[in-house]
């Protein structure tokens, strides 16, 4: 059988939470994301602790090769497992409508800094 695309079903409400929180909410809400998943011995999300605590995130459909897909996604360093700031910089991978804003903030800033 098939696995699941994660992004399937995924409604994105990172920018609902980005505009309702403010940048430094938001960055707060994923720590607490990243704190629910992480295994606590470790200090990273693993496979493991993914699979454990995903049903929290109503991820409990997701198949085997669903989750090792996303902590290959978000993976940088190689190590097998994401940590704090791989786990946020994934969110904000997958929520294309956030990343589109902050596309437009990053040319704003950069036209706003070759004027002066």
């Amino acid at each position: 059988m098939a696995s699941q695309n994660p992004q399937s079903n995924f409604h994105d409400f990172l920018p609902v939470m980005a505009d309702k929180l403010g940048g430094d909410g938001l960055i707060s809400e994923l720590c607490n994301g990243f704190d629910l998943l992480m295994d606590r011995d470790k200090g990273v999300i693993t496979f493991e602790s993914l699979k454990r605590n995903s049903a929290m995130l109503g991820l409990q459909d997701l198949s085997d090769e669903d989750l090792r897909s996303m902590l290959l996604e978000g993976d940088f360093d190689g190590d097998g497992a994401l940590n704090q700031m791989e786990f946020c910089v994934l969110m904000f991978r997958l929520s294309p409508e956030l990343m589109d804003e902050s596309r437009l903030w990053l040319d704003e800033a950069l036209e706003q800094e070759l004027k002066n």
